[in-house]
């Protein structure tokens, strides 16, 4: 029973996202017909943040746990006798 609302809601959810962007597309092509390239060029710089944002995300979590992995591996270390 599970299987098939999730299955349901992601074929529900991906009709409308198809659409939205078809409307998203008559828009554009509609004002850049007419001269108007303020709205195309404030939806690709929407689109690019959207897509970068996460990955840049993504790397600062990184680096910040890289560099203090590293600081707490030379906290821990003690010198060998042998």
């Amino acid at each position: 029973m599970k299987q098939l609302f999730l299955f349901l809601v992601a074929l529900l959810g991906s009709t409308a996202s198809m659409a939205q962007c078809a409307m998203c597309k008559t828009t554009i092509v509609n004002n850049v017909s007419n001269g108007e390239l303020a709205l195309a060029d404030g939806l690709n710089f929407g689109i690019m943040y959207l897509f970068v944002t996460p990955y840049l995300s993504i790397a600062v979590i990184a680096a910040i746990w890289f560099y203090r992995y590293k600081q707490h591996g030379k906290k821990k270390r003690r010198p060998s006798f042998a």
